[in-house]
């Protein structure tokens, strides 16, 4: 088992930023894609970005591309989300996953562990 723990989060106005972390432990050796997902009320989960814990592999979705930096450290066990130009679009629970497949995606089919979840909300 992993267990995933995330700090930061909170309420951040419009064109904002902010930073998320996840520390992982336990089985981390058994991990080898790290991510973030996000859930707002009433829509599915959708995943922010991900990274390899053994490769230097990124990548984002479509509408945080460009505004966002997803990184890890070398032991793979902490991963940090930075956020910029953040909008009222961007509220919602944010989630640390943790994957024991080497190919990295956004799925959420792909992530066997989760963290609890941050709440951010982004106001105009």
């Amino acid at each position: 088992q992993v267990q995933l723990v995330e700090s930061g989060g909170g309420s951040v106005q419009t064109g904002g930023s902010l930073r998320l972390s996840c520390e992982a432990s336990g089985a981390t050796s058994t991990t080898f894609c790290m991510a973030w997902f996000r859930q707002a009320p009433g829509k599915e989960r959708e995943g922010v970005a991900v990274v390899s814990t053994i490769t230097d592999y990124t990548r984002y979705n479509n509408d945080v591309a460009g505004r966002s930096t997803i990184s890890r450290d070398n032991s793979g066990n902490s991963v940090t989300l930075e956020m910029n130009s953040l909008k009222p679009a961007d509220s919602a629970m944010y989630y640390c996953a943790a994957g024991v497949g080497r190919y990295c995606t956004l799925h959420k089919s792909a992530f066997q562990f989760w963290g609890q979840g941050p709440q951010v909300t982004v106001s105009s």
